[in-house]
């Protein structure tokens, strides 16, 4: 009985549903707590749609082919969305973050120093402010890219948050490419039972690499809005460089007010909401045990209006 079914980002391959499905439980109780919203609710009606299983390689030993450092990038898309978050960053933060010029993938032979040009200013970020950094932002890469260039990738991903949706399931959270893995399986499945959707730190608004990739395909610079949809809250903090486009309303805009919708339904709203992760800024545990993000949260489950 899963009221809220939430996706998780990059970096699982090595978990699980059932080992992530009570941290990310036990926090979104405690953001939905936060924003008085908790009546009758509880960790227990949470589930977690699990897809990090398709970036682990069988019977591969530790990261499956993970480049090791940013030198090793010699993927077109990859290095182009790390150019994309170095400018999110340079102006995220411009007195710590310095601005992409000459940048690796504006170069028409991408060389490891301008390659790793790009990694050396995002180290100086929020965003990237742990040992491990220069590693976690390689994964982001080489997971964002396979999703969006191998279909049998992408197919079980979606397949992994439909497999846990039931007929109670009123909100899907995504966060990170989980977003855009929940967005897309919404959007093929006009007939579930979802009306809320909120994504946090979400790359969904990042043109050419992700947005002009999704499915549906946008039409004259809009995204679809997923049928049925009533609500739809976007929720990131300002130094995430993987949520690079912070406004997603302009992108993904409700149907019309006036448009013939069933008895008692409200009209389609969207909301973007700015939120203090301290210095984890795209980690999905603070993202859930943030205020906004319960009252999100609880609008879609009529705890709070």
């Amino acid at each position: 009985m899963a009221r809220v079914v939430v996706v998780h980002g990059v970096g699982q391959q090595f978990l699980g549903r059932n080992s992530l499905r009570d941290p990310v439980a036990a926090a979104l109780a405690d953001g939905v707590e936060l924003a008085g919203a908790a009546d009758g609710f509880g960790p227990q009606l949470v589930d977690v749609a699990f897809y990090g299983n398709v970036f682990r390689a069988p019977g591969a030993k530790g990261d499956g082919g993970l480049p090791q450092r940013a030198t090793d990038l010699d993927d077109p898309f990859e290095i182009e969305l790390l150019d994309a978050c170095w400018a999110a960053a340079a102006q995220a933060e411009p007195d710590r973050v310095p601005p992409p010029e000459g940048s690796a993938a504006g170069s028409k032979a991408p060389t490891p120093q301008t390659v790793q040009r790009a990694m050396n200013a995002l180290l100086r970020s929020r965003f990237l402010s742990t040992a491990v950094a220069e590693r976690f932002l390689l994964g982001v890469l080489r997971q964002v890219r396979r999703y969006f260039t191998e279909e049998p990738v992408r197919a079980r991903a979606v397949a992994a948050v439909a497999a846990r949706i039931e007929a109670d399931t009123t909100v899907l959270v995504g966060h990170s490419l989980g977003s855009v893995v929940a967005y897309e399986a919404l959007c093929a499945h006009p007939h579930w039972p979802v009306r809320t959707l909120v994504t946090l730190g979400s790359p969904l608004g990042m043109p050419k690499l992700v947005f002009d990739r999704l499915r549906p395909s946008p039409e004259a610079g809009r995204g679809h809005w997923p049928e049925g949809l009533e609500s739809w809250a976007n929720v990131c903090d300002r130094h995430d460089v993987v949520a690079s486009v912070k406004e997603l309303a302009p992108r993904f805009t409700p149907p019309a007010a006036d448009r013939e919708r069933p008895a008692g339904r409200s009209a389609p709203e969207m909301l973007d909401v700015l939120v203090d992760n301290g210095w984890k800024v795209h980690d999905l545990l603070r993202h859930l045990t943030a205020r906004e993000t319960g009252e999100a949260i609880g609008k879609g489950l009529g705890t709070v209006r």
